[in-house]
């Protein structure tokens, strides 16, 4: 799998470990409606707009690693992540052409070159689109906060198991989209994004998510 990829997507997935209830959550009474409001507002999102503030934990360091920038989304499937802060970084997802830019160079591939690298790609666009639960490669279980709904993944295949514990979706109750996306490693390590001034259904063009 493309490195810088997966180090990328390491930073863009409340810290949880494994399947254990979360502190501030319980598990979810009523699952059915749960998952029919969310297909209703996977179904009236077309777009989202916001800026992303990124923290990575790493057990050999003490300091967390910061970083920001900005995110867009466009059905049906194109992500935009640009890191500005601390370096400047380009992510984008195109159906299933994938483009990856820094300062030096810029690389463009196909997602569905790499069996595992199409599984990333799909947990990308899934996270947004609201259709995680859809996903055979993970279980999940569901739980309700204060604040927020919860959506924990749980991989089934031994290769997303070497990079994955567990993916945790944390949903806004106000309008089911997207709050953290947290992912945990079997290194104890772990990486989580929030989303921030969210936009939904704002006009985006599609030269976004080309690298022109």
């Amino acid at each position: 799998m493309h490195k810088s990829f997966f180090f990328l997507f390491c930073f863009v997935l409340e810290i949880i470990t494994g399947f254990s209830q979360p502190a501030g959550f319980k598990p979810m009474q009523d699952e059915a409606a749960f998952k029919q409001k969310l297909a209703e507002s996977s179904r009236a999102t077309n777009s989202i707009k916001s800026n992303f503030t990124q923290e990575k934990n790493l057990s050999l360091i003490e300091e967390k690693v910061i970083s920001r920038g900005t995110f867009l989304f466009k059905k049906e499937n194109k992500v935009r992540m640009e890191y500005t802060q601390p370096f400047k970084y380009l992510l984008i997802i195109n159906g299933d052409k994938v483009i990856i830019k820094d300062q030096q160079k810029s690389n463009s591939f196909s997602a569905g070159s790499n069996k595992l690298f199409s599984a990333i790609n799909n947990i990308i666009i899934d996270c947004v689109k609201g259709t995680a639960l859809e996903n055979k490669n993970f279980t999940h279980k569901l739980f309700s906060g204060e604040k927020n709904y919860l959506i924990q993944l749980s991989p089934v295949k031994k290769d997303l198991k070497e990079f994955f514990t567990s993916i945790n979706i944390y949903l806004d109750k106000n309008d089911y989209s997207v709050a953290n996306i947290d992912m945990i490693e079997p290194s104890g390590d772990n990486t989580f994004i929030t989303f921030i001034n969210k936009s939904i259904n704002v006009n985006i063009p599609d030269a976004e998510f080309t690298n022109k």
